[in-house]
């Protein structure tokens, strides 16, 4: 059963915007962070709660933004859950409820990467410190990548099936997708490379 403080987040959040309550479903995790999944059609939330208490708040406030609106939506054969509406019902819950910026940037940010673009685009305090930090990480880790090797050296690609896949004879990689396609139309060549 979800505690006190979460059925009376839920119910001050849905009242407040007019909208009936969901079904909370709480479970307990060893973990240190939680997950939260919306079910709209089905009329729920369900969270499953880790140790820190701040991340099971911030957690809840995320599940009740999808509960608000907007609607998952297309866009380029992908569907969106998190997009700029979102995440300005996202950031001004978190405000309302008491979550500093610093701690909604930082943990949506761990996240969703995407939450700190259009929190910078919406003028959260920090999040233009936060984006730039997110890119400069970033930028070390491309530099501490090591240089790719060859495992297999360029050879022509020849189709086999193995079981429901189609793989390379050669290197045994899997073929999938518009490169798949097009193998089938048209012979092709390709390298196998690790990096590491």
């Amino acid at each position: 059963m979800a505690p006190a403080w979460a059925r009376e987040l839920v119910r001050e959040v849905c009242s407040g915007a007019g909208l009936p309550q969901p079904a909370l479903g709480w479970r307990r995790s060893p973990r240190a962070t939680s997950t939260g999944l919306t079910r709209v059609r089905d009329g729920t939330i369900s969270v499953t709660a880790g140790t820190d208490e701040m991340d099971q708040r911030v957690t809840l406030l995320h599940e009740l933004a999808h509960w608000l609106g907007p609607r998952p939506h297309r866009r380029r054969g992908r569907v969106v859950y998190h997009d700029a509406g979102f995440f300005g019902i996202a950031f001004e819950l978190y405000r309302r409820h008491g979550i500093p910026d610093a701690e909604a940037l930082e943990r949506e940010g761990g996240r969703h990467p995407s939450a700190l673009r259009h929190a910078r685009e919406m003028g959260v305090p920090g999040a233009d410190a936060a984006w730039q930090a997110h890119r400069e990480a970033l930028r070390d880790r491309a530099k501490r990548q090591h240089e790719p090797r060859v495992l297999v050296a360029e050879h022509t690609v020849r189709l086999v099936r193995d079981g429901r896949w189609t793989r390379c004879a050669v290197c045994g990689v899997r073929i999938v997708g518009p490169t798949l396609k097009r193998l089938r139309r048209r012979s092709g060549r390709h390298v196998t490379l690790a990096v590491g």
